[in-house]
């Protein structure tokens, strides 16, 4: 039998890393070692040069139903430090990120699909951010992740009421960027995956960079694009009408 433990689990195939929260018994919910593995499990990834990109997902028909309550009983100060380390080493990972949504993604869920650069979701998703249902002061950095990705308003309204909206809610606001037919989600994550990777890595992880605001780094990414090869590589592959074999790694 399959352990039943709430524990991460990663899967690399085809160039794509597979994180998955596996939690069956709580939809998933992260346990404080689960917020507390995850920073570790990120940082081998990043530098592997056979990995390109990143899906996150939940095991089963849930992708996270937010922090496991029992281990609220643990000192909300450490509670929280570790969720905001696991959400900061995700949104840090230098390569394509991807959360791929089935089901409820709330609390600590949306923590970490709003820290990954992409977020696809299957139709019926549910998406709710919740501490005001706790009395929980949601970090910082978390508030200011969400006010990019929605707008101050739409983060307010999730914040302030701590109600759950649905996908196609998700979509308009900005939260998720495609929702997809019931059975339909894995093959599309497939799909978008192998698209990713055929890509350059070095203008994905400086457009990455720029798009999360960073302003200090363009010397450095000139840099690594004239001794990259991709340049040279994407131009010649487009005259000569064939798909580039770009060899860029992090």
């Amino acid at each position: 039998m399959e352990p039943t433990e709430p524990r991460l689990r990663v899967v690399v195939v085809d160039e794509v890393a597979t994180l998955v929260i596996s939690n069956p018994a709580k939809r998933n919910a992260m346990t404080a070692a689960m917020w507390r593995a995850l920073p570790g499990l990120l940082a081998p990834l990043a530098t592997d040069p056979a990995v390109r990109a990143l899906v996150l997902t939940g095991d089963g028909e849930t992708f996270c139903a937010g922090a496991d309550i029992s281990t609220l009983r643990e000192p909300g100060d450490e509670q929280q430090s570790l969720a905001v380390r696991a959400e900061e080493a995700l949104a840090a990972f230098p390569k394509p990120t991807l959360a791929a949504v089935r089901g409820f993604c709330v609390g600590g869920g949306s923590q970490l699909a709003a820290a990954c650069d992409l977020r696809f979701a299957e139709e019926g998703a549910r998406f709710g951010v919740t501490p005001s249902k706790l009395g929980i002061v949601y970090p910082s950095s978390s508030t200011r992740r969400l006010a990019a990705l929605v707008g101050p308003s739409a983060a307010k309204y999730l914040l302030f009421s701590g109600e759950l909206i649905d996908a196609e809610r998700a979509l308009r606001t900005g939260l998720v960027d495609e929702v997809l037919p019931a059975g339909q989600l894995e093959k599309r994550v497939a799909e978008f995956t192998r698209v990713l990777v055929s890509r350059s890595l070095l203008t994905q992880a400086a457009a990455k960079e720029f798009a999360d605001g960073r302003t200090d780094r363009d010397a450095h990414w000139a840099e690594q694009a004239h001794g990259s090869g991709d340049t040279a590589e994407g131009v010649a592959a487009f005259l000569e009408r064939r798909a580039p074999r770009f060899t860029y790694g992090i």
